[in-house]
């Protein structure tokens, strides 16, 4: 382990205060000693950073998945007092809202190995890659409705139906998005990807659930053994990128502004009271809707094909969970025995909140939180349950996935997509993608073991185990 970070529990590491200069809290992050052995050293100082940034309030904090970032660590988690804290684009991300949904269906692994024809299909109707574009028409006031209505806009407009909502983080909108504040720019970029599944780690995967570690879990968040479901994991597009953009260029000027100093201009940031605070959030919501209703319109076709390829009503792929991993939010917490709002940054993190919490579906609310953590290509992904340790120790928040051991540019040069699509084949796994390089950058090699990842999470008692599923074939962005 990195010198100066104590260990304080069987997977539990402190980054003290004083590891850099002007923290403000203590640094806490969660490893086995296996993943601890390829931790980067660049990731901790980044963890430590965010400890000196105005406002926040307990720890610093980063997933099992921790890995270099832009300014905030990925897999990094802090929440900021409403008074004197800040509110930072490094701590969402470029693509906002960023997230991962779990449909279940009647099939069963029978029915879907194999079937070439699926993953055809799937990969003409979804569209993927860079730049790919939306086969829906979206105008600019259809634009308008998915930046202020999100999920709800696509159910309105015949993308879903009303249990979907339910079964969303923020029951799939954030109430404070003001379209306004993006860009034109970044409008032009939203309307032609409307329902496409973008490129990089994004995909659409078919699923089987192979095994069932909470029955009482799984049977009230809908998964059963033997089950094929779907995951789609894509985010705002060019359009969320754009706004952090966009604002980043604002709020490069802020810290002098405001007399904010910061180690790395990579946490620029601003008073969330602020003028330009208010003007980022706004947008970030927007982008975060943009990404919910991109989502649902995905979902929408998926279910149009399977629907007419097995004869399924539509109605019987009902949405386990959908849940965002780079956003910001205001949440009531507990923190130092007291109730107290705060502005939480979730970057590359999952909310993970536990039983009771009032944001829940009422169907799960003794249950907790579905928590989706998706593997990489060709290894399982996880379906978890939020829980009370979680609130106390880590604001609500878990892992989002593995988190990457090798570069994009590393993994290029490394691997030959085809031979990473046969090799997967062997296993019974069809991968379609719109180029090799999507397939070579996304290979199962270069993100750290999946499950590793996921039992330190369980073993700490942020989020709890209920289902694991293998994928049977890939959609690549």
């Amino acid at each position: 382990m990195i010198d100066g970070v104590k260990r304080i529990g069987a997977n539990d590491w402190e980054v003290p205060i004083g590891f850099v200069p002007g923290m403000r809290v203590p640094g806490r992050f969660f490893l086995s000693e296996a993943l601890g052995r390829i931790l980067e050293p660049g990731a901790v100082q980044q963890l430590a950073n965010v400890a000196t940034m105005p406002g926040i309030v307990r720890y610093s904090l980063a997933m099992p998945d921790i890995h270099w970032g832009y300014g905030f660590p990925i897999g990094g988690v802090a929440a900021f007092s409403l008074d004197e804290g800040v509110i930072s684009p490094g701590g969402v991300g470029f693509d906002i809202n960023c997230g991962v949904r779990l449909l279940s269906t009647p099939l069963t692994q029978t029915d879907v190995r194999g079937r070439k024809d699926l993953f055809d299909e799937l990969f003409r109707s979804v569209p993927a890659g860079v730049g790919a574009k939306s086969k829906t028409s979206v105008t600019a006031r259809s634009l308008d409705g998915m930046m202020i209505r999100g999920a709800h806009w696509a159910v309105e407009e015949g993308y879903g139906v009303s249990h979907d909502l339910i079964r969303c983080e923020e029951k799939g909108y954030m109430k404070a998005a003001d379209s306004s504040e993006v860009s034109a720019k970044a409008k032009q970029r939203g309307i032609p990807q409307g329902g496409t599944l973008g490129s990089g780690n994004h995909f659409l995967e078919i699923q089987i659930v192979q095994e069932i570690y909470d029955p009482e879990a799984a049977a009230a968040f809908g998964i059963t053994a033997g089950q094929v479901c779907c995951m789609i994991h894509c985010g705002s597009r060019g359009l969320g990128h754009q706004v952090c953009t966009d604002h980043l260029k604002i709020l490069e000027g802020a810290p002098k502004k405001y007399h904010i100093s910061l180690p790395d201009r990579q946490l620029a940031c601003a008073p969330i009271t602020s003028k330009e605070g208010k003007s980022y959030f706004g947008a970030m919501a927007a982008s975060a809707n943009y990404a919910w209703a991109n989502r649902q319109m995905i979902t929408h076709t998926v279910r149009q094909v399977l629907s007419k390829m097995f004869s399924i009503p539509y109605e019987d792929m009902p949405l386990i969970y959908d849940v965002a991993h780079n956003v910001a939010k205001f949440e009531e917490h507990t923190i130092d025995g007291r109730r107290m709002n705060v502005c939480v940054h979730r970057k590359g993190a999952t909310r993970a909140f536990g039983p009771g919490s009032p944001d829940l579906p009422p169907d799960v609310l003794s249950i907790g939180q579905p928590v989706i953590i998706p593997g990489s290509m060709g290894t399982s992904s996880f379906v978890l349950k939020g829980t009370a340790g979680a609130m106390e120790k880590t604001f609500g928040s878990t892992c989002h996935g593995a988190g990457r051991l090798m570069s994009r540019s590393q993994a290029k040069k490394r691997l030959i997509g085809r031979e990473v699509a046969g090799n997967l084949l062997k296993e019974g796994i069809i991968v379609r993608a719109p180029s090799e390089n999507a397939i070579a950058d996304e290979a199962p090699g270069v993100y750290k073991p999946i499950d590793e990842v996921v039992n330190v999470v369980h073993e700490v008692g942020i989020s709890q185990l209920v289902a694991r599923l293998s994928p049977v074939g890939v959609i690549k962005g």
